[in-house]
């Protein structure tokens, strides 16, 4: 015979207070392991969707960011023109040579300073970016000292609010505008005119080039031609995969120490079950006896105890990701390992992270219960019952 689930259910019901703090402390360990995993989930959300399937990005060969990157004019002129870049209404190949530099800026609150992104984009540059829309003010005017901002960047800088000025490369920048960028790295950017970039920086070429395909499937094609012609020192990549390669560093480190803090913390919340689990046996000698002279095996005492044990991981779990998913109201900034610069990005609460989180839970049930419920299971009957 198995023991009925329902009685295992009305024995966490009889223990309320020791059922809610075994698990709360379950809840709050698997609070810690989910926000880790949904911070890891947001920056590689953020940056992957920074990219185009179909936009191709080109930087020098062995850099890993584009501000590493240099990319003379001659080169952009061999990438300009090649056959499979898509053409826009004007007559001319979908193509942006950008230039990119890192500038240091003051934090509107703490005035601490940090690194922000400065890009010089064109107008074909805007169109590649359709994710890109002015929410306040207007569009830079080309040949101009004007600049917009990110919204990350406007809010969370001084100077880089609308109507504001900034100063960087000896000149000033007047804020004309400030975009969305659909929770994307480039939230985290100021944009202007590339020629302008170019002479405040002293620049004689570009960082990056970035063009649209006329079909996405001739990318392989492409990318053997830009990496084979000798006349370049130059690499390509789908643009949605080098902004997915920007954020393996520090989502590695993410997930590194939030699974380490996680098992450190679980060690002490297995315990706490343990201990609950085994005054549970002990209050209930007589009633583990009764079961067992009814004609319940060692096994069906054995699956019941650490049944409940489970359900004490199943409920800190639900509990610790109801508390977890409130995070993804949260914007969070951070310094890119990769890039070196401010990004800017939310938690992701993803199907992957809710099982991930719910599994966990329930390994620290069954770590916790297994030793109680096996102690249970070794009860004799006539000890059992003498107990009582």
């Amino acid at each position: 015979m198995r023991v009925p689930f329902i009685y295992i259910i009305r024995n966490l019901f009889a223990r309320r207070l020791t059922t809610a703090l075994t698990a709360g402390g379950m809840a709050l360990v698997v609070y810690v392991f989910a926000t880790v995993l949904m911070l890891s989930a947001g920056l590689k959300a953020t940056l992957v969707a920074t990219g185009q399937d179909d936009n191709v990005l080109v930087i020098r060969r062995g850099s890993q960011t584009e501000v590493q990157s240099g990319i003379d004019r001659m080169q952009a002129g061999v990438v300009e023109s090649l056959p499979d870049i898509l053409v826009g209404q004007d007559g001319l190949p979908l193509v942006s040579k950008e230039p990119v530099v890192l500038i240091n800026l003051p934090k509107r609150g703490s005035g601490k300073p940090s690194n922000v992104v400065i890009r010089g984009v064109t107008p074909r540059g805007l169109t590649l970016r359709p994710q890109v829309h002015i929410i306040e003010g207007r569009m830079f005017r080309p040949g101009t000292a004007e600049v917009v901002a990110g919204a990350s960047i406007a809010t969370g800088f001084r100077g880089a609010a609308l109507g504001e000025t900034l100063r960087f490369a000896s000149r000033d920048w007047t804020v004309v505008g400030v975009f969305d960028a659909a929770r994307t790295g480039f939230a985290s950017e100021i944009w202007g005119d590339a020629e302008q970039m170019m002479q405040a920086f002293r620049r004689v070429g570009f960082s990056a080039l970035i063009f649209k395909l006329t079909d996405s499937d001739r990318f392989d094609a492409v990318k053997q031609t830009i990496e084979s012609d000798p006349r370049l020192t130059l690499e390509a990549k789908r643009e949605t995969r080098f902004y997915a390669d920007q954020s393996e560093a520090l989502a590695t480190f993410i997930n590194y120490l939030g699974t380490t803090i996680s098992v450190i913390f679980s060690i002490g919340a297995i315990i706490g079950a343990m201990i609950t689990m085994y005054a549970s046996v002990a209050s209930r000698t007589a009633e583990i006896g009764t079961l067992r002279a009814l004609g319940f095996s060692r096994g069906s005492i054995l699956t019941a105890f650490l049944g409940e044990s489970l359900l004490l991981g199943l409920l800190g779990g639900v509990i610790g990701l109801t508390g977890a998913a409130f995070m993804q109201a949260l914007s969070i900034s951070t310094t890119n390992f990769q890039t070196f610069a401010e990004i800017a990005f939310r938690f992701v609460l993803t199907p992957g992270i809710v099982a991930a989180a719910l599994l966990f839970a329930l390994a620290m049930g069954f770590l916790g219960g297994f030793l109680p419920a096996a102690r249970a299971a070794r009860l004799q009957i006539v000890d059992a019952l003498r107990a009582a």
